[in-house]
C-alpha cells in the first residue's frame, strides 16, 4: 500500500485529491449468482500539483470505477475522498449530446462552469485551435469522427481551466499529429501547475509521467523506479 504521507513529504506540498481507503463492490451480472464483486478493496492516491500520473492495470481491474469515485461521479462504499481547486474529467465515453453542434456544446458546458461569454469563447476557441477542430465547430456531435468527438470530449474537461484533470483513455483515436499535440498540451499544463491523471491499460512512453501507478487486487501500487530517472539513465547511457 502507498503511503500517503511520505509521498507529501517528497512532494512538499498538499495534494489536490486524496482518497485513502476506497472502495468498491458490485453486484454479479451472472444469472443464478448470488454474490458481489470486489473491485476496489482499499485504494489509496494522493495527486499532487504540477505533476503527470499514470495509472494502469489489466482490463477490468477497476481503473475507471477509481476515476468516477475520485471525480465524484460514482460513491465508494468506503474510504474518504478530499479535493482543493477545481476538477475536470474526460471520461472513457464522450458524454456528448449527439443533437447538439460542437459550438453549442460548449456553451453547455460553459453555462454549467459559470463562464462568462467571453471567457467562454476566449477557451473554446483557443482549445480548438491547440486540438485542431476548429473546421467542425457547427458540425453536430453525431457527425463527428469517432477522434474529433474525443477531441471535443478532452476540451470540454479542460473549458473551465480546472487545478487537476482526471483522463480515462484520452488519446484513443486521435491520429499521430493529434497525440503529440496532447502531449504537449499535457506538459504545458503540469508546467503551469496543473495535475494530470491518465488512466490505460498500457503505458508505452513511461518517460512522459513523473509516477506511475498499477492498479492491482483493488488497491494502488506505485512502481518503483520514477519514469523521470529512467529517462535519464536512457540519456546517460546514449539512447535516443
Amino acid at each position: 500500500m502507498p503511503n500517503i504521507e511520505n509521498q507529501a513529504e517528497r512532494n512538499g506540498s498538499e495534494p489536490v485529491v486524496r482518497a485513502a481507503g476506497i472502495e468498491k463492490r458490485y453486484e454479479s451480472s451472472l444469472p443464478l449468482v448470488d454474490r458481489s464483486v470486489s473491485v476496489l478493496t482499499g485504494a489509496d492516491v494522493a495527486l499532487y500539483p504540477g505533476e503527470i500520473v499514470g495509472i494502469v492495470g489489466e482490463n477490468g481491474s477497476g481503473k475507471s470505477t477509481l476515476m468516477q469515485i475520485l471525480v465524484g461521479a460514482l460513491a465508494p462504499d468506503a474510504g474518504d475522498i478530499t479535493r482543493r481547486g477545481t476538477v475536470g474529467w474526460c471520461p472513457q465515453e464522450p458524454l456528448l449530446y449527439d443533437r447538439l453542434t460542437v459550438a453549442e456544446t460548449f456553451e453547455l458546458f460553459g453555462e454549467a462552469y459559470g463562464l462568462s461569454d467571453e471567457r467562454l469563447r476566449e477557451r473554446r476557441d483557443t482549445l480548438a485551435e491547440r486540438l485542431d477542430f476548429e473546421e467542425f465547430l457547427e458540425y453536430r456531435i453525431d457527425h463527428l469522427s469517432g477522434g474529433n468527438r474525443q477531441k471535443v470530449n478532452l476540451a470540454t474537461a479542460l473549458l473551465h481551466d480546472p487545478d487537476v484533470l482526471l483522463l480515462d483513455e484520452p488519446y484513443t483515436g486521435f491520429d499521430w499529429e493529434t497525440y503529440l499535440a496532447f502531449w504537449e498540451l499535457a506538459e504545458q499544463l503540469r508546467a503551469e501547475g496543473t495535475t494530470v491523471a491518465i488512466i490505460s491499460h498500457l503505458i508505452s512512453e513511461r518517460e512522459r509521467f513523473d509516477r506511475i501507478l498499477e492498479l492491482r487486487d483493488g488497491r494502488l501500487h506505485e512502481q518503483d523506479e520514477p519514469p523521470q530517472q529512467a529517462r535519464s539513465a536512457a540519456h546517460a547511457g546514449g539512447s535516443p
